[in-house]
C-alpha cells in the first residue's frame, strides 16, 4: 500500500503533467471571489494556539505561501506581525490586498514560492494555509527551511473539506452519481478518516530531515451556508474546477434544484481545522 508521501507525489506529478504552468498558477483565478466568500475561516482559538506553540515574538516576520485572498493572513496581521505573502493568482492577490489594506506591515506579491527570490535566514515562521501541497516537492522543504531563521517554525494550517449533514450529503451523492461519478467518489472519501489523512501529512515534514519537534492539533468546527453559497463553495474545490465548464454548470444547476426540493434553506456542515508546527533543525 502506498504511503501518504507517495500518494502526494503521485498527485502532484499527475497535476503538473496534465496542466501547464500558467494553468496551475491561475487554478483559482476564476473563482477567487467565491473562495474569498465561502471558504471556511481558521478559528481564532487555533490561531492563538499556533502563535503560542511556535513561540512567535511580537515583532515576528512571517513568510506566507499561497495566501489566496488572505483568509489566514488577516488573523495573523491583526496580531501585528510583519508578513510577506506570495500568491500566484492575480485576482486572489487583489482580494488579499483589499482584505489587508489596513495592515501596513503586510506585503502581497504575485509570485509562487518557486519564482520567489530566496531571502535566507530572514523569517521567524513560514506559513502555508491549505496550500503547501501545491508547492513543488523538490523545493517545499528545502526553500522554506533556508528562508527561516535558526529554530524558526514551519506552520501548516489545514481546513479540511466541508462535510454537510447526512440529508444534504444524500442529495449531493445522488446528483453526482448520475452526472459526475468521480465527484461521488471524491465526496465519499472526504467523509472517511478525514482527520487521520491530515495528521499523516506531518510525517512528510519529519522525513524531509530539515525539521523536528512536530506538533499536531485539530478542532472540529461548525458552519452554515445558504444553498447558493454552498454551491459556490463547491466550485472552489479542485475536482469541480477540473470539470468541463458545461458539465459543471449543469451539475450545479441540478444540485441546486434538488437541494431546494429536499432540504431546508440553511445547510449545516462541519469541517476540521488543524495545524502542523515543526522547528527548523
Amino acid at each position: 500500500m502506498a504511503n501518504k508521501s507517495e500518494e502526494t507525489q503521485d498527485w502532484y506529478s499527475e497535476y503538473t503533467t496534465t496542466y501547464s504552468y500558467e494553468q496551475r498558477k491561475n487554478w483559482y483565478s476564476e473563482i477567487a471571489g467565491f473562495y474569498n466568500k465561502t471558504r471556511p475561516r481558521y478559528p481564532q482559538q487555533l490561531i492563538n494556539r499556533v502563535v503560542e506553540l511556535a513561540e512567535l515574538p511580537s515583532n515576528a516576520n512571517i513568510l506566507e505561501i499561497g495566501c489566496g485572498p488572505g483568509i489566514a493572513t488577516v488573523p495573523f496581521a491583526e496580531l501585528g506581525f510583519a508578513m510577506l505573502c506570495l500568491e500566484p493568482s492575480q485576482p486572489a492577490c487583489q482580494l488579499a490586498q483589499q482584505n489587508c489594506a489596513t495592515y501596513p506591515f503586510v506585503k502581497i506579491k504575485n509570485q509562487t514560492l518557486e519564482e520567489w527570490e530566496l531571502e535566507t535566514d530572514k523569517f521567524n515562521a513560514v506559513l502555508a494555509a491549505t496550500s503547501f501541497h501545491w508547492v513543488s516537492p523538490e523545493i517545499r522543504y528545502q526553500k522554506t527551511a533556508a528562508a527561516l531563521k535558526d529554530k524558526g517554525s514551519l506552520i501548516l494550517l489545514w481546513n479540511a473539506g466541508v462535510l454537510p449533514e447526512d440529508e444534504v450529503y444524500r442529495v449531493l451523492n445522488e446528483v453526482c452519481q448520475t452526472q459526475a461519478p468521480s465527484l461521488a467518489v471524491y465526496h465519499a472519501k472526504e467523509r472517511v478518516n478525514q482527520a487521520e489523512s491530515i495528521k499523516e501529512i506531518g510525517q512528510n515534514i519529519i522525513d524531509s530531515g530539515l525539521y523536528e519537534d512536530l506538533i499536531y492539533e485539530q478542532l472540529v468546527c461548525e458552519i452554515t451556508y445558504s444553498i447558493e453559497d454552498y454551491l459556490n463553495l463547491l466550485q472552489t474545490y479542485s475536482e469541480y474546477i477540473a470539470l468541463d465548464e458545461q458539465k459543471r454548470k449543469s451539475l450545479l444547476t441540478n444540485l441546486g434544484e434538488a437541494l431546494a426540493k429536499n432540504c431546508v434553506n440553511i445547510i449545516k456542515a462541519s469541517y476540521i481545522s488543524a495545524f502542523h508546527i515543526a522547528k527548523k533543525l
